[in-house]
């Protein structure tokens, strides 16, 4: 961020710091000596301390300066900037390099403003929910309500708050009611496009579909029957720091055998487990895929999205796994269903 326009020197009069204080619009002032390392900061109430101790605007800064603000470097994550601003209530936070050298300044404003970004978010909402009939007989199940809205809106808005607000809806059952609920997006702050299955496809082969507007950067692709709080960011730039073709999000799942396991070799004993638990990652049905993904799907084929991954591994691409540990519910059955209204309103 521009920060040229709020800086001062040791030497600056009080006179000078107002005007820069004032018309700066961030409500601060950045010190720095001659090699532009941070020496402190300044603003409005430090001023005024100065002017209520007899200083005059004529005289310098140099008393009044904060000499030990709080400072962030290029290595801090956005979630850790905000958490230092939030805990000592500052709305700006200095950034400096390791030598101490100023070189921009963070706003805790726009930490909290999504970057918009490019990559398409892909929602397969097509399948005929038979599992939560009679729910199912007149509505889509991405439609169905949890806590005060369809299960697919809350997805939606959740991808938008991470800046991702360019949506691909894939329908087929009882798709007008999602046309006429959604339309363009724009009344949810977002662009859905809609691509219509003629039949059914499988977890990926909708994605063929795709082929005439191709993504040109990575793109997610997620069952319209999820409800997760998981940081869709932090999922991208994992695939991006791995150099990934595809990841998948995987969940821990574990079960317990409810019987002592008797572990033999030939015919003799050697241990007795005692009711184990037995732990697999299993898929969770959230992906994020490189755009030359696309022409490794057959067209207009039913197509699974574990189909896909064995195709990439047995081409030797790069294939990554993204442990959740956040919050992550498929809605299959009726007691899905009703557990998701019931912890709703906890998580989201």
């Amino acid at each position: 961020m521009n920060y040229k326009n709020i800086l001062l020197k040791p030497t600056s009069t009080i006179k000078e710091a107002l005007q820069i204080i004032d018309t700066g619009a961030k409500q601060i002032a950045l010190v720095v000596d001659e090699d532009e390392k941070l020496v402190g900061t300044l603003t409005d109430g430090d001023i005024r301390r100065g002017l209520l101790n007899n200083l005059s605007l004529e005289d310098s800064i140099e008393d009044i300066i904060f000499k030990n603000p709080t400072v962030c470097t290029m290595e801090d994550t956005k979630e850790d900037i905000l958490e230092i601003a939030i805990n000592k209530k500052l709305y700006q936070i200095p950034v400096v390099d390791k030598s101490g050298k100023l070189i921009g300044i963070k706003e805790v404003d726009e930490l909290l403003k999504p970057k918009i970004k490019p990559n398409k978010v892909i929602l397969m909402v097509g399948g005929l929910g038979s599992r939560l009939r009679p729910l199912t007989d007149e509505i889509p199940k991405p439609m169905l309500k949890v806590g005060n809205k369809p299960i697919l809106e809350t997805i939606i808005l959740n991808f938008k708050k991470y800046g991702f607000i360019n949506i691909v809806l894939c329908v087929n059952y009882k798709s007008e009611i999602i046309k006429n609920y959604f339309k363009n997006g724009s009344n949810f702050g977002v662009n859905i496009e809609y691509i219509y299955e003629e039949k059914r496809m499988g977890t990926a082969g909708a994605l063929s579909l795709l082929k005439e507007k191709q993504p040109k950067e990575s793109f997610f692709v997620m069952n319209g029957d999820l409800l997760t709080n998981v940081n869709f960011e932090h999922l991208l730039t994992f695939h991006q720091n791995h150099n990934a073709k595809a990841t998948m999000a995987v969940r821990e799942y574990d079960f317990q055998i409810p019987y002592g396991v008797v572990n033999i070799e030939n015919e003799n004993i050697k241990s007795i487990e005692e009711k184990p638990i037995h732990k697999f990652f299993v898929n969770a049905g959230i992906y994020v895929l490189d755009s030359s993904c696309i022409e490794l799907i057959p067209k207009d084929e039913f197509y699974d999205m574990p189909t896909l991954f064995e195709k990439m591994i047995e081409m030797k691409n790069t294939t990554v796994s993204f442990p959740l540990r956040e919050y992550w519910l498929d809605i299959g059955q009726m007691d899905d269903y009703k557990k998701a209204n019931y912890e709703y309103s906890e998580v989201f």
